[in-house]
């Protein structure tokens, strides 16, 4: 009410405006009670709300303005504000602030013919107690101007660390998903001396194919694949691929080609492996994890 006076009142006057507007159903307001709420100090939770408006937007700025409201709630608390969800719900919707939604997606994952004689050792429990211990992997596309490309990750579950990825125009197991596999061997230094790493996948063509389970057998990489069929077999995987298009891709829409997607990955797996909002959303940080597990990613573009 007191806003709809303001916007009228160099026009029709403070007087007119409440006498039409109380002899209405609009509402019921004095030309006296409009300038005591004018003159009125301004309360402590609008102060508060001022101040943390600006915190808000800058936090939110700083992490690439893709958070919704339960990241923006967990960011808020790590920077040492203590505030509720609803209360950040209500501060973004009035700075217009909203986070990155993610859209329906196309299936990638052609299963491969023939039965797997390998066992699903994970079952939807995506928990370990130390690093490589347990690895996920998946592929993703890309949608860009002049087509696609494809991307694939491998991500330590302790961590939540992208230990090895890959870029390629094409699904072909050699130049995608086998690149990603010695991208994360290398970078961890993974041998056949490692006890214990499963290495855990969907059903998909590439990753039951027989130069990648050669490839698992000769770091000594113990092979998981899920039996169900649906993205629920690899959920923790399917999340990280989420996020990567939902944060960085699809929310800048600059990428143009192969280069360009490529050098987003570097950036996002640089962000995501040194993000120090994994502490405060529940997961390890990379520092927790030791200096035998550094990974050697290529610093994050400055447009990134």
């Amino acid at each position: 009410m007191i806003a709809f006076v303001d916007m009228h009142r160099e026009k029709f006057g403070v007087e007119a405006i409440c006498r039409i507007l109380s002899a209405t159903e609009c509402g019921f307001i004095t030309s006296r009670g409009y300038r005591a709420a004018k003159n009125r100090p301004a309360s402590a939770r609008s102060v508060r709300d001022e101040m943390l408006a600006e915190e808000v937007q800058r936090i939110h700025q700083a992490n690439y303005s893709v958070y919704g409201v339960r990241k923006m709630w967990h960011a808020m608390r790590h920077a040492g504000w203590n505030v509720g969800r609803d209360q950040i719900a209500r501060l973004m919707k009035i700075a217009g602030l909203q986070g990155v939604r993610r859209g329906r997606k196309p299936v990638t994952t052609c299963s491969a013919d023939g039965d797997d004689q390998r066992p699903d050792l994970v079952e939807r429990r995506f928990v370990a107690d130390r690093p490589q211990q347990l690895w996920v992997a998946d592929i993703t596309y890309v949608r860009m101007l002049s087509g696609f490309c494809y991307v694939a990750f491998v991500t330590d579950v302790f961590s939540r660390r992208i230990v090895g990825w890959a870029v390629a125009p094409t699904l072909h197991t050699e130049s995608l998903p086998l690149l990603a596999l010695e991208h994360a061997l290398q970078s961890t230094g993974v041998s056949r001396n490692e006890s214990g790493l499963i290495h855990h996948s969907d059903r998909g063509s590439q990753y039951v194919s027989l130069a990648y389970s050669d490839a698992l057998l000769a770091a000594g990489v113990t092979a998981s694949v899920g039996t169900v069929g649906d993205s629920y077999d690899n959920a923790l995987a399917e999340t990280v691929n989420g996020l990567y298009k939902a944060e960085l891709i699809y929310s800048k829409r600059i990428w143009e080609s192969v280069s360009e997607v490529e050098l987003a990955t570097m950036g996002w797996v640089h962000w995501w492996n040194t993000s120090r909002l994994h502490e405060a959303l529940g997961y390890r940080t990379p520092a927790n994890v030791g200096a035998t597990y550094t990974h050697t990613t290529t610093t994050a573009p400055a447009t990134v």
